[in-house]
């Protein structure tokens, strides 16, 4: 029965994973097997480079999904604020695996421009890559639905594009990983797309080279955007201007309260903390506010993005303190 239960409990933390992140790493597992083997082939040094990214995104996501997988795990007596901030471990580690990729990657399209080596095989280079192409969007489509998907936004075919970049900050950490690399996978398969009909129909033997240094300069750029936004989520920053005035509005929905007198709301992977100190009507008695405390706790708490609410109560004090447009991230 204990080994039953310990089953479900596993099975149900792996179904709140991350699912952009299990199904990239699917795929760029598949892709980076074919990509290898036409590499071996071919000799494409392009061909190289997008395996070398392929493997890179595979383990990263791997990693990722195992985290985000860890992050669900309920707090403890331990840990009494839960383990949300895990995730940006694992996060970082991807970043130094996509690093350490990217400088091969560079150093490969260096001694290619040096000593450019002439590639064959046209056709298996240009299918694999075509389907590397449908299989990296796909997984960069259904990411982009993830962003939509966690920021609340709304959006409807190519709309579906400016509003993943608009809001792309505002989703967890592993499904920003996903989109930024699955970004940069379809851009540098169209890149050695490019580079091997060029190389085989012209003698431009160093875009080869060029095409490799390019798909490692993008793969640093990603490490580099990613460790930025996972250094600042172990720091502790704070809910984007959007999420504190919903928070603010769920607030004031309730008419006895009068006045924010301050509210703090920290992001941890896709969760928020929310506490603050509401100013209620004059002349109410201690259980009443105390009920309004309540009522106002549960509120936010409806909303499955906020994670806990720690809110203290006064009375009006007469001084308009809440002004959103003045109010810092």
């Amino acid at each position: 029965m204990e080994s039953d239960r310990k089953k479900d409990r596993i099975w149900s933390l792996l179904k709140k994973g991350n699912t952009s992140s299990a199904t990239a790493a699917v795929g760029n597992t598949a892709v980076a097997i074919v990509k290898g083997v036409a590499a071996v082939m071919t000799g494409s040094g392009a061909m190289f480079a997008s395996t070398m990214h392929s493997i890179a995104d595979a383990v990263n996501q791997g990693f990722v999904f195992a985290g985000s997988v860890l992050a669900e795990k309920k707090p403890t007596q331990r840990f009494p604020t839960g383990f949300g901030r895990v995730i940006n471990l694992f996060c970082m580690i991807a970043v130094i695996v996509v690093t350490v990729m990217a400088y091969e990657t560079i150093l490969e399209g260096f001694h290619l421009l040096a000593h450019p080596s002439e590639s064959h095989g046209f056709w298996i280079n240009f299918m694999i890559l075509l389907i590397s192409i449908g299989v990296d969007g796909f997984v960069l489509h259904k990411a982009m639905k993830e962003i939509l998907h966690e920021s609340r936004s709304e959006a409807k075919g190519l709309a579906i594009v400016a509003a993943a970049f608009k809001n792309v900050g505002r989703a967890a950490p592993p499904t920003r990983l996903v989109f930024y690399e699955d970004l940069v996978a379809t851009t540098g398969a169209f890149l050695a797309l490019i580079a091997v009909v060029v190389t085989s129909f012209t003698s431009f033997a160093l875009l080869d080279g060029v095409s490799t240094i390019l798909i490692g300069l993008l793969m640093a750029a990603v490490a580099f955007r990613v460790g930025y936004d996972n250094m600042v989520g172990l720091i502790g920053v704070a809910a984007p201007r959007e999420v504190e005035d919903k928070v603010a509005k769920l607030i004031f929905s309730h008419g006895e309260v009068t006045d924010i007198y301050s509210m703090r709301i920290l992001q941890e992977g896709r969760y928020y903390h929310v506490e603050g100190l509401v100013e209620l009507k004059p002349g109410m008695t201690l259980a009443e506010a105390d009920d309004i405390k309540f009522k106002v706790r549960d509120t936010l708490l409806l909303d499955p993005a906020i994670a806990d609410v720690t809110i203290g109560i006064i009375e009006d004090n007469g001084v308009r303190n809440w002004q959103p447009q003045k109010a810092g991230l």
